[in-house]
């Protein structure tokens, strides 16, 4: 592992939480498949129940096949009032020798499911991550995306520990794009004292960005929208 690709690993535990359309689960999914291409035992767990779409559980086969455990919560959570969430969850934190991917859903009542797991994510020492995309219309200022990062703290009732830049267009994505986005993220970064952690990228636009400040994690597009 690179010295720029430490911070995939620094921590056992990453929980990520994004607004829809941000590219959470896209970074997730990609988070765990890098961490079992280097050789680490990684779960991702699908704690999403407020997004029905763009779920994880559609690329179980891909995950499977890679080495990635993955744990789902049932398709009824979706509708109900207190989800019920499966118990395979708590085995993460019992366990010292898993990586552990969480995504979480991408409002206040998703981050409600990671209120739940308060204490023991912070007993094993996990970390909170929030995707930012620059290009999606409740988080395309500074205002809007730190008032997004303070809904999610107060109500998953923990510290946000680092930004996630994926400021992207599906498949039209640009530089431009990114590079606007890497200047949003540093503001709130300023801002709120959360440090940038990376910048999510397509994985064919991953080279000759100038200097961003914050690691480049190159990623595949493996998420279809639902009608394709």
């Amino acid at each position: 592992m690179e010295q720029t690709d430490l911070w995939r690993a620094s921590h056992r535990l990453t929980a990520v939480a994004g607004h829809f359309g941000s590219g959470k689960t896209e970074f997730a999914v990609n988070l765990a498949l890098s961490l079992a291409a280097d050789g680490l035992p990684a779960t991702l767990a699908d704690l999403d129940v407020v997004d029905p779409y763009f779920r994880s559980r559609e690329r179980a086969d891909l995950l499977e096949q890679a080495g990635v455990q993955l744990i789902t919560t049932s398709q009824a959570c979706m509708d109900a009032d207190v989800p019920s969430l499966p118990p395979e969850v708590m085995s993460l934190f019992d366990s010292g020798g898993r990586y552990g991917v969480l995504d979480i859903g991408g409002d206040p009542s998703g981050a409600r499911v990671l209120a739940r797991y308060r204490r023991r994510l912070q007993q094993s020492g996990g970390r909170l991550l929030c995707v930012v995309n620059a290009n999606r219309p409740l988080t395309d200022t500074p205002d809007k995306a730190l008032d997004y990062l303070e809904q999610i703290r107060d109500t998953a009732g923990l510290p946000i520990d680092g930004l996630v830049n994926n400021t992207h267009l599906c498949h039209l994505t640009q530089r431009e794009d990114i590079l606007a986005g890497a200047r949003l993220a540093e503001e709130v970064s300023r801002r709120s004292g959360v440090p940038v952690l990376c910048h999510a990228v397509p994985a064919a636009l991953a080279h000759g960005l100038p200097g961003l400040g914050a690691p480049v994690f190159p990623m595949e597009l493996y998420m279809k929208k639902p009608w394709e």
